[in-house]
C-alpha cells in the first residue's frame, strides 16, 4: 500500500469509526456527542498509531467558525429582554462563577505536568466545545482541556436528575414549552450563506485585531450582534454542519495523544474531578443567591447557574415548568462571558507565570554566582 493510500485508509477508518460512535453516543444523551466521540476515537486510533498525522490548520479554523456561528445562534432578543432589571445580578453571579473557575484552575495548575493556562481552560465553566476548540492557539495543552472540559459536562449531566429529584423534589407533571421551538428557521442554503459570511469576516477580523481564538471568537461576536439587532433572518447552522465541526475539534485534540500523555492526564484526573464538584457546589450557592434576589424558586436559581450541559438544563426546565426563558438567557450570558473572558485571563495568568519562572531563573543564577 502507497504512503497515499494508507494516509487515506486511515482517514476513512477514523471518520467511519467516529460517525458510528457518535450514533451511540447521542442514543444515550451524550452532551456534543460528535466532539466527544471523535475525542475518545482519536485517542484510541493515535495509541495504535493507526491514525492521520492531524487536522489540516484550515479545516481546524473552519469547524471553530462553525461553532463560533453556532453558540451566537442561542442568543435572541427575547432572552436578553427576559432578564429584565435583573440582568446585574445575572452577569455578577456569571462573573463570580468565571472566577470561582480560574481559581480552581490555578489550583489544578499547581500540578508539575499542567501549566495555569492550561488549568485555567480546562476548568472555565463554560463554553466546552469551544474553549477545546482554541486551547491549542492559547497556548493550552488540548488534551488536558479535552478531557477534563467532558469531565465537567458529564460530571454536571450526570448529578443534575439525581439533585432535582432528590433535594428540589421537582414537580414534573406541569411542562412549560420551549422557547427554541416557536423560532422560525431560515432555508438552509440562505443560513449556510450568512454562515460563510460571518466565519470569514469574523476570523479575518479577529485576526486584525490580535483577538484571542479568533476563528471562534470573531464569527460568535458578529453571530451575538446580528441575533440582538434582529437581523439574523432567522440564522440556523444545520445539524451536520455541527457536527462535522464537533469531529474536526474532537479530532484535533485526540489525535494528539500519546501513552505519556495518556497517563499524564490520568495522574491529574482525581484533583481535576475534586475540582470539579467543589466548582459545582459553589455555583449551586450562588444560584440561592440568585434566586434570592431575583424572585426565582431554589430550582430556577440552581438551573440558571448551573456549570454546564446547557441542553440538559433546557431540557429539565421544560420538565419541571420553570421559568425556561430566564433560565436559558442566564446560560447564555455564563457561556459568552467564560468564551470570551477565559481566553485573556488565561493568556494573563500564563504571562504571569512566564514572569515568575524568569525571577526563579534569575535568583538561580545569582545564588550559583555567589557561591
Amino acid at each position: 500500500m502507497t504512503g497515499k493510500a494508507r494516509t487515506t485508509a486511515k482517514w476513512l477508518v477514523l471518520a467511519a469509526t467516529s460517525v458510528a460512535v457518535t450514533v451511540g453516543f447521542t442514543a444515550v444523551g451524550v452532551p456534543s456527542a460528535g466532539l466527544f466521540a471523535a475525542l475518545v476515537v482519536g485517542i484510541a486510533l493515535a495509541l495504535t498509531s493507526f491514525a492521520p498525522a492531524g487536522v489540516p490548520r484550515r479545516l481546524a479554523t473552519a469547524a471553530q467558525g462553525v461553532l463560533g456561528v453556532y453558540i451566537g445562534t442561542m442568543v435572541s432578543q427575547d432572552a436578553a429582554a427576559a432578564l429584565g432589571p435583573d440582568w446585574p445580578v445575572v452577569v455578577a453571579v456569571a462573573v463570580a462563577t468565571l472566577l470561582l473557575s480560574v481559581l480552581a484552575g490555578a489550583l489544578l495548575g499547581l500540578r508539575r505536568d499542567i501549566t495555569p493556562l492550561t488549568g485555567s481552560l480546562a476548568l472555565t465553566a463554560g463554553g466546552a466545545s469551544g474553549l477545546v476548540a482554541i486551547a491549542r492557539d492559547l497556548g493550552g495543552d488540548e488534551r488536558v482541556v479535552s478531557v477534563v472540559q467532558y469531565l465537567r459536562v458529564g460530571v454536571v449531566t450526570a448529578s443534575m436528575p439525581l439533585v432535582v429529584t432528590l433535594i428540589f423534589h421537582a414537580d414534573k407533571s406541569h411542562p412549560a414549552a420551549s422557547p427554541l421551538t416557536d423560532t422560525a428557521a431560515a432555508p438552509w442554503y440562505l443560513s449556510v450563506a450568512i454562515m460563510v459570511v460571518l466565519v470569514l469576516v469574523g476570523t479575518v477580523v479577529g485576526k486584525l485585531i490580535r483577538l484571542p481564538g479568533a476563528g471562534l471568537l470573531g464569527p460568535l461576536a458578529l453571530t451575538v450582534a446580528l441575533e440582538l439587532s434582529g437581523y439574523s433572518f432567522g440564522l440556523s447552522v444545520p445539524v451536520v454542519l455541527v457536527q462535522l465541526g464537533y469531529l474536526l475539534i474532537g479530532w484535533q485534540a485526540g489525535l494528539t495523544f500519546t501513552r505519556e500523555s495518556l497517563r499524564s492526564v490520568g495522574r491529574a484526573l482525581p484533583a481535576a474531578l475534586a475540582l470539579i464538584v467543589v466548582l459545582t457546589v459553589a455555583t449551586a450557592g450562588l444560584g440561592v443567591l440568585l434566586a434570592h434576589l431575583t424572585g426565582l424558586t431554589l430550582l430556577e436559581g440552581y438551573l440558571a447557574t448551573s456549570p454546564g450541559g446547557v441542553y440538559a438544563v433546557l431540557a429539565t426546565a421544560v420538565e419541571t415548568g420553570s421559568n425556561v426563558t430566564f433560565i436559558i438567557a442566564a446560560q447564555v450570558v455564563r457561556i459568552l462571558l467564560m468564551l470570551f473572558a477565559a481566553p485573556f485571563l488565561a493568556k494573563g495568568m500564563a504571562a504571569l507565570s512566564r514572569r515568575r519562572a524568569a525571577r526563579r531563573g534569575d535568583a538561580a543564577v545569582t545564588a550559583h554566582a555567589v557561591r
